[in-house]
């Protein structure tokens, strides 16, 4: 309930007990006695379970009425009474407006991923394409994330390769500048894109701040949408030079507007009339959902993303609309428009809190006919093909994962299947690596790696592969053990699948051992005598290993596997040695920075010269003090 004092938000948070009876009745019960003292005024509730995580995040106008209404399971879905059944606690929150209980909701769901709401699994920023604005000549990039530099921000796009083809058509048909600043400082003379024509070479002055600051401006106003006039002045620009004589000059323009018709070429359906808008449609069948969305900006088409969100079957497509667009623009600010297939539940409501996110009217529209309705339909098909395609490999996915059931002895397809590798140099730059696998594919947000320590019973030495895997499976499964005991929230894998033979194998049986694990089914898989790809065998305890036929879609299936891992596990360890090529031993000393470190640098030549150099020498160093001078020859000579 909100406080005197008339702040926005106000925690009122009860833990009842639970009567007797069933979970379902206990779980009414607990509602039924919460809901009494609950407000007659907009919030929103959290139903939790004994662990305190979210079970359900809802908003709700009057809260009292609206918790109530799970107390009267009968008329629940199933969804819902497996929720109620599950609660053993209720957070509320009050707010002054239903407005800000939707927002307020959206947040709460995208923060707190609650297993009966409606998730939106999309931890992708979109790209922007920057016109820089604190240099004299502004450069053109590609960028993603906070908009902290100073400049105009054109976007979103909906892919990098959409961004660097725009990028590529900025340069070509407007010559402007994609080095960085420091670079643009130290040239001296023209690059390579001034002798390809993508580049108007600003740096070494081809090209004054007044006449490029007009390319700018052409650029500005192409990403804005007025593309058609800017055609239309470089063809007049080109008959004139051609009328001139000025032959060069004409294929110069020739070059630039044949740039622009690609770029539209590739933009496909357009929106005229219609500066920015995002047309987003829905597509639902067998209990599944898929949601295309078109961003358009200045009537172009910046590209599109099918999105897949994770529902209840029985979820009508109005609310999964609704759910959708609250989740989608958490984190984005939305266009003035936005086109949909189908109007969402409680539409004026998200038309309101969208508009409040934005700072700005933002309409909500279904359109009947014309451009815009094309612009649905387009959408549409796009959703209904992606979401036949996902059905199709998730029906396919389903049938291999069932072999590999049979094949490993497993109760049911394994629903996360982790994988295991290492990989280092003669010991050095040790790491480990997991990949999780799924029906739905790789979860590339489970991956870990770690940094081996050389911890455990038997540490692990440089290039000893078993206690490699020991360590990491013993750091791993002890915390599983922790964290999860009861492996209710699906972080404990169904399979455990080892790169190597019997002996990494054994390793990995001995750390379960150890751990008091003894229901993990859990293999590994060598590559055969000649190490060729089709040739692998795999070992499971206390059985011969297995060879399967060269075209057997499970082999093909765990190969992909054991390759994701080994990729996985080759990247870390090359980002980690890349790292450390990079470091010297003046590294070490306490307070030897960049500056300092390039001085000593310069002066001697080596680290190796200046590990050998006397104090006096190091005080003639420029930028380095008599203290500091001291620490650097103490470093070295053991003072």
């Amino acid at each position: 309930m909100a406080p005197p004092d008339g702040k926005d938000v106000s925690v009122d948070e009860a833990i009842v007990a639970q009567p007797a009876g069933t979970a379902l009745e206990r779980g009414a019960g607990l509602i039924r006695s919460h809901a009494r003292a609950l407000p007659n005024r907009p919030g929103v509730y959290r139903m939790l379970d004994p662990r305190g995580d979210a079970l359900y995040v809802g908003k709700a106008r009057d809260l009292k009425k609206r918790v109530a209404t799970y107390a009267q399971v009968q008329k629940l879905p199933n969804r819902l009474r497996r929720m109620v059944a599950e609660t053993a606690s209720l957070e509320v929150v009050s707010t002054h407006t239903e407005v800000e209980a939707l927002l307020l909701e959206s947040n709460l769901i995208k923060r707190l991923t609650p297993r009966y709401n409606l998730l939106l699994r999309d931890d992708k920023s979109f790209p922007n394409i920057l016109l820089t604005g604190d240099h004299p000549f502004p450069q053109v990039s590609k960028h993603r994330g906070s908009k902290s530099r100073k400049g105009e921000y054109f976007g979103p796009f909906a892919s990098a390769g959409a961004v660097n083809r725009t990028i590529t058509t900025l340069q070509k048909a407007f010559l402007l500048r994609s080095c960085s600043d420091a670079v643009f400082q130290s040239r001296t003379r023209p690059c390579l894109q001034f002798q390809i024509k993508r580049c108007s070479a600003p740096c070494v002055g081809r090209i004054s701040e007044q006449d490029y600051a007009g390319l700018v401006a052409q650029a500005r106003r192409f990403l804005c949408g007025e593309s058609s006039e800017i055609q239309a002045q470089m063809a007049a620009a080109m008959q004139k030079a051609a009328d001139a004589m000025d032959y060069e000059a004409a294929a110069g323009y020739r070059d630039r507007l044949r740039a622009l018709t690609q770029v539209q070429a590739h933009q496909g359906i357009n929106l005229d009339g219609l500066a920015d808008a995002d047309v987003i449609a829905a597509h639902q069948e067998g209990g599944h959902s898929c949601i295309q969305v078109f961003f358009f900006r200045g009537g172009s088409n910046f590209g599109n993303r099918a999105y897949f969100p994770a529902h209840d079957k029985d979820m009508a497509l109005a609310f999964v609309v609704a759910g959708f667009l609250g989740q989608f623009y958490e984190s984005r600010t939305p266009p003035p428009c936005l086109l949909l297939s189908h109007s969402p539940g409680e539409r004026e409501l998200i038309e309101e809190a969208l508009s409040v996110r934005a700072g700005r009217r933002v309409h909500l529209s279904v359109p009947q006919r014309g451009a815009k309705r094309q612009a649905v339909e387009h959408a549409l098909a796009n959703a209904r093909e992606a979401l036949g395609r996902r059905l199709s490999e998730t029906s396919s996915q389903r049938r291999l994962l069932q072999s590999v059931s049979d094949l490993f002895g497993l109760e049911g397809p394994p629903q996360r299947i982790e994988v295991y590798d290492n990989s280092h140099i003669q010991g050095a730059s040790p790491y480990g690596a997991m990949i999780v696998a799924g029906p739905e594919g790789f979860r590339k947000n489970s991956y870990r790696k770690f940094t081996i320590r050389g911890e455990g019973r038997a540490p692990a030495a440089a290039g000893d592969d078993y206690a490699m895997t020991r360590e990491v499976l013993t750091r791993r499964f002890s915390r599983a053990l922790k964290e999860d005991p009861g492996r209710d929230q699906g972080a404990w894998p169904d399979l455990v699948l080892i790169d190597g033979g019997p002996g990494q194998l054994a390793g990995a049986l001995e750390v379960f051992a150890e751990l008091g694990i003894e229901d993990l089914a859990v293999a590994a898989i060598a590559k055969g005598t000649d190490r060729d790809a089709g040739r692998e065998r795999i070992h499971l305890p206390g059985r011969e290993p297995i060879t399967l036929a060269a075209n057997d879609p499970v082999l093909y299936f765990l190969q992909r596997l054991r390759d994701e891992a080994h990729r996985f596990a080759i990247g870390t360890h090359r980002a980690r040695r890349s790292k450390l090529i990079g470091r010297s031993v003046l590294d070490e000393i306490g307070g030897i920075g960049g500056a300092r470190k390039r001085a000593l640098l310069h002066h001697f030549g080596s680290a190796r010269n200046v590990a050998r150099a006397g104090l006096a020498d190091l005080e003639a160093v420029p930028g380095i003090s008599k203290t500091v001078a001291k620490k650097i020859y103490d470093h070295f000579h053991g003072a």
